[in-house]
């Protein structure tokens, strides 16, 4: 082999080797692209899935923050129509407490009523003895109907008549002067006690409404209020 095939020889392995390393090269940066785009890819779907996973914890908070926001309103319109409920009751409660006062008005019925609070109370007590507290202004009406009342008492309970004893040191505060005033007042009617104190009955006409109005507020209510929607 001379000189010429020797270096032609030489040229071809060349060639060959530096083609061999032009498709290894080829083929790394293929290889090295498709790894690149593929990680790419990945950490894109990890950042978008780190800003939805965002974005529905945001979502999640304004949600919780409307409802929230709707249930103290909700509350706070139940509270004011409640309230509202409350001063309609109070202001009929009030109206019931002035037309009291028109009972004592009528001297006539007046005195019969006294009289029927006076028996009703000695039916309760049942005492032999007993201490009256009326109004001052209602003294001498009292004092009036007594020995009736405590005939009539005898007859239905089948006693003796009892011993009652007006007290005259101490009175029943006076019928109010305004419902504005919130000082102690009696709008009429009786208490009677035992002697000893232990037994009370309160039949003064204040009294008798407040059992009245608390037996009848869940009826007065349901007739005012069973269209209000909660």
């Amino acid at each position: 082999m001379n000189d010429a095939d020797v270096s032609k020889q030489i040229q071809q392995m060349v060639a060959f080797i530096r083609q061999e390393a032009e498709e290894k090269a080829s083929e790394i940066s293929v290889s090295a692209e498709e790894e690149f785009n593929i990680e790419k890819l990945q950490l894109f779907e990890s950042e978008k899935k780190k800003i939805r996973q965002e974005y529905e914890k945001k979502e999640k908070q304004v949600d919780i923050r409307k409802k929230i926001e709707y249930s103290m309103q909700l509350n706070a319109s139940r509270i004011t129509v409640l309230q509202a409920q409350d001063d309609l009751v109070t202001s009929m409660r009030e109206a019931a407490g002035k037309e009291l006062l028109r009972i004592s008005g009528d001297q006539s019925a007046y005195k019969k009523l006294l009289k029927e609070l006076i028996i009703q109370s000695l039916l309760r007590l049942k005492e032999p003895a007993v201490i009256l507290r009326c109004r001052k202004d209602d003294y001498a009406i009292v004092d009036s109907v007594l020995d009736s009342a405590k005939k009539e008492y005898a007859t239905k309970a089948g006693v003796f008549p009892p011993e009652i004893v007006i007290d005259t040191n101490v009175f029943l505060p006076p019928a109010p002067s305004s419902f504005q005033d919130h000082s102690l007042s009696c709008s009429g009617g009786v208490v009677l006690a035992s002697k000893d104190g232990k037994i009370v009955c309160e039949n003064t006409l204040d009294a008798r409404l407040d059992v009245v109005f608390r037996k009848k507020l869940p009826e007065i209510r349901r007739r005012l209020f069973s269209q209000v929607v909660d």
